[in-house]
């Protein structure tokens, strides 16, 4: 065989061992309930839980907790997963920018004790492509061209 050809083959094989091994650490959607269960089997891989904030009538975020002067490294809130389990989350990091306008949120992390050990936060914040078209009348178009 050609040292080309053998070559190749080394570098194919290593391909496909270094898939194989990132493919072992990928983690799955899972609800709050699922991540209790998966905690008290010693299971400790990371997993993503999608879900909302709870919000008040104002559209602001209710049981959050973030004081940047006394720890600017802790945020608390509480998720509310797609099963409607609301559960505490602790994000040992700074609050994500636009977190309150948020619609959907996955946390990142694994259940310990009593909330959820988030080491990532994924945001889906409102499209600023909105449906609503600007409709104006024809006599509003022709004074706009003057």
């Amino acid at each position: 065989m050609k040292l080309s050809h053998i070559f190749g083959i080394v570098v194919i094989a290593l391909a496909i061992g270094i898939i194989v091994a990132t493919a072992g650490d990928a983690s799955s959607y899972v609800t709050f309930k699922q991540a209790a269960e998966l905690a008290q089997d010693g299971d400790e891989k990371m997993i993503h839980v999608v879900g909302k904030v709870q919000k008040d009538g104002q559209g602001r975020v209710v049981d959050m907790l973030y004081n940047p002067q006394i720890d600017p490294n802790h945020f608390e809130f509480t998720l509310v997963d797609n099963d409607n389990r609301a559960q505490k989350v602790v994000y040992n990091s700074p609050k994500p920018q636009d977190f309150e306008r948020s619609e959907q949120i996955v946390v990142i992390g694994a259940m310990q004790g009593d909330h959820f050990q988030c080491n990532k936060i994924l945001l889906k914040c409102p499209s600023k492509y909105q449906e609503n078209k600007l409709e104006t009348t024809e006599h509003e178009a022709k004074t706009a061209k003057l």
